[in-house]
């Protein structure tokens, strides 16, 4: 793990928005630096949406944090790989993996971990605008 990454990007149910219970403990930790993009693709699986990196022209949106005190990052991120299921059973695939990635906030690049999708996405509805929030929206509009 680079020593010098204290960063994290956030698309999903982890973004401001969204309120989740996991939300509050990441703040506690975490402060927001604001809105961020990360190449890559967004799926919608139904419960949860989920990111995989790509080499095509596409972005996501979501946002990026900072940690509030560096020495604490070795465990408050342990706590979120354990929220987004990196720490299975013997043999099971873990549904999400931990990578670095450069986010851009105004343009500006800034190493940050994201939790991409471990598994196959073949079949699932990319979500094209790349933004969650803008998309449930829609989809929520009666």
């Amino acid at each position: 793990m680079s020593s010098d990454n204290y960063k994290l990007f956030v698309y999903g149910s982890l973004r401001s928005g969204f309120r989740n219970p996991v939300y509050a403990y990441l703040t506690k930790y975490f402060h927001l630096l604001g809105e961020a993009v990360v190449k890559g693709k967004l799926h919608d699986l139904g419960e949860y949406p989920a990111a995989a990196a790509t080499s095509e022209d596409k972005f996501i949106s979501g946002e990026l944090y900072a940690i509030n005190n560096p020495l604490e990052f070795s465990w408050a991120i342990g706590q979120l790989d354990d929220y987004e299921g990196l720490n299975t059973e013997e043999g099971e695939t873990p549904l999400y993996k931990r990578e670095e990635v450069i986010a851009y906030q105004n343009g500006q690049p800034h190493k940050a971990w994201i939790y991409w999708y471990n598994k196959d996405l073949s079949g699932y509805p990319e979500i094209e605008s790349g933004d969650l929030m803008q998309y449930l929206q829609q989809k929520n509009k009666p």
